[in-house]
């Protein structure tokens, strides 16, 4: 009927009822501690409750001085729970569906997971840790805030087990990322760079309310203290003067804009992977989306094919495209300035994610960091502010 998992966490099966309620109830007492600071039961495997169940839910929750979490609950016993009024008095989550995405395509990969297509109408992001729910439930927070505000973004409507991982399921009508729609028909790239970047100006024109979304200039500062070992002292000092220097807003920024992450869904783009949604500058997006389409290749010549399927003159062409559509016709001359700054912001960036990923390490790793500890040098040599 119950077993321990872990201390202050056991988990229940079964039925219980008034024939078995005080031995439910005095097993599970045996099982708390004095005292006791929360506990979590696991329902997953229980399938009926009756209301002498209930009161025994009710001592152990007077018993704890923290709160009493019921996870895994099927919707029969959810049903219960939340007709009775438990699920106000305890934290219940409901069993998550599982399904497998063995055979289904992949169409997306990223730092946080992989994105597979289950069937037409519909595709799931399978998170890469298994500790991935507060991630989902974060996404899913951000993506209805963006949404909210006009900005066209697909919204995760199920979160599911896969194996030991998690993930978000998302409707996406026969959709195809504009990076798929880039490698079958290179003969349309300058018309998908267009569409692709007016859709990040509207991303940058959209406000967001205070408060709404974390900061990304403050954490491309906090992105400094991870990266000190690879750095000087006193170009961290320069690098955390010139960030603070960018003037925070509330305008949205995606983070991670790169064609991947934009769905054309029945001729309507929308965005996914809405969980570095933050606000601040656009030069934060410009940064990251150079560190896909130029920084990774530059000691990795077949990276941009690895990643993205794409080779890498059609990486260059993209990223030079997208600066040409998002500024104008404003010149080489300033093109060379904003690229300039842009790469400050992508340096940071790019050091960060070699800090917290395996990345940084072996030959190639230690090369990249080299390489970007040399480009900092060089642009710190002419580059006095990143405002434009």
């Amino acid at each position: 009927m119950i077993t321990a998992i872990d201390y202050c966490k056991a988990a229940v099966s079964g039925r219980i009822d008034s024939s078995n309620a005080l031995q439910f109830e005095n097993e599970l007492m045996e099982l708390v501690p004095s005292p006791c600071e929360g506990f979590t039961l696991d329902i997953e495997k229980l399938s009926y409750i009756s209301s002498a169940g209930l009161r025994v839910l009710m001592k152990l929750r007077k018993s704890c001085c923290g709160p009493v979490k019921i996870i895994n609950s099927n919707e029969q016993v959810y049903s219960v729970l939340e007709m009775t009024g438990f699920s106000q008095l305890f934290t219940v989550e409901k069993a998550f569906r599982k399904i497998s995405v063995e055979g289904c395509p992949v169409i997306g990969k990223g730092f946080y997971g992989t994105v597979y297509r289950l069937d037409p109408d519909t595709v799931v992001k399978v998170y890469s840790s298994p500790d991935s729910i507060p991630l989902i439930r974060n996404e899913q927070k951000m993506a209805k805030a963006a949404f909210i505000k006009g900005i066209p973004t697909a919204i995760s409507y199920d979160i599911v087990k896969v194996g030991d991982s998690y993930g978000s399921v998302f409707e996406m009508l026969k959709a195809k990322s504009f990076n798929d729609l880039i490698i079958e028909s290179p003969d349309k790239i300058d018309e998908i760079v267009r569409r692709w970047c007016d859709l990040l100006k509207i991303v940058h024109r959209t406000k967001m309310e205070e408060g709404e979304l974390p900061s990304c200039r403050n954490r491309h500062i906090e992105y400094l203290d991870n990266i000190k070992e690879f750095i000087p002292e006193k170009n961290i000092s320069r690098l955390k003067d010139l960030l603070m220097g960018i003037p925070d807003s509330l305008n949205a920024v995606h983070g991670d804009f790169q064609m991947k992450n934009v769905m054309l869904s029945d001729d309507e783009p929308m965005i996914i992977d809405m969980d570095t949604l933050s606000s601040g500058h656009p030069i934060f997006d410009l940064a990251a989306l150079y560190v896909t389409y130029q920084h990774f290749k530059e000691d990795e010549p077949g990276n941009t094919m690895d990643f993205l399927g794409i080779p890498s003159p059609t990486a260059d062409y993209i990223w030079k495209s997208l600066m040409l559509n998002y500024f104008g016709p404003i010149g080489d001359e300033a093109i060379q300035s904003l690229t300039d700054k842009i790469r400050i912001v992508g340096c940071i960036r790019f050091l960060y994610i070699l800090s917290v990923s395996d990345l940084k390490n072996g030959p190639l790793g230690s090369l990249r960091i080299q390489h970007t500890r040399e480009h900092i040098d060089e642009l710190l040599s002419r580059v006095d502010n990143l405002v434009f």
